[in-house]
């Protein structure tokens, strides 16, 4: 997929966007600290804190935990949220390391499985090296039927498109979360909640 990037300036990719996108933190300032002594290039740094965002921070719908976390450090300290807050760590960690990172969304099933549930968005994250240009990855977290990886050349995302049960493969890499998403994480007393009030569509 040739991705569409909506800002040309590289720095609009590096910015903090209070309150959310924050990486001058004590939490997320540590885990960057451990990440740069444990990795030289940049793009192990951001293979590792790709690596910590899926593999560390428990998925809210796997674990039915109700709690709601929308910022980065929130995330980071509670190892609990879904799709979308670990987006926003995984964007506040590469941004925090000098990576210029994005937000990417697709728009699937809502419970993965049957059209007369909805549809509903699912955050990931692109991010730039340059030696390779823009990528996604997607740190959702992995579970039997779900394998993401931090590739390069290849995206091995957590959810294959079905475009025959009406799901989307959006392209575009937008600077910061989409309000949408916001607004539905803000307004969501539990993670139950807030599954069936994500956004239908970009």
């Amino acid at each position: 997929m040739e991705l569409v990037i909506e800002s040309s300036n590289i720095n609009d990719y590096l910015q903090e966007i209070p309150p959310i996108i924050v990486y001058n933190t004590p939490a997320i300032q540590d885990r960057i600290k451990g990440i740069q002594e444990r990795a030289s290039s940049k793009e192990k740094q951001a293979k590792l804190a790709f690596e910590i965002t899926r593999d560390e921070i428990h998925h809210s719908f796997d674990t039915k935990d109700p709690i709601v976390t929308i910022n980065a450090e929130d995330v980071i300290n509670n190892k609990e949220g879904i799709c979308f807050a670990k987006a926003h760590l995984l964007a506040a960690l590469l941004r925090g390391l000098g990576i210029p990172a994005g937000f990417c969304y697709q728009r699937v099933l809502r419970n993965g499985k049957d059209i007369e549930s909805g549809h509903a968005l699912h955050g990931l994250n692109a991010l730039y090296l340059e030696e390779y240009g823009w990528f996604r990855v997607d740190p959702r977290g992995n579970k039997p039927g779900i394998d993401s990886q931090f590739s390069i050349k290849e995206e091995k995302l957590a959810y294959p498109i079905r475009k025959e049960l009406g799901e989307i493969d959006y392209p575009n890499v937008f600077t910061k979360p989409l309000d949408s998403v916001v607004k539905a994480m803000l307004e969501s007393a539990t993670s139950q909640e807030l599954f069936f009030k994500r956004p239908e569509q970009i």
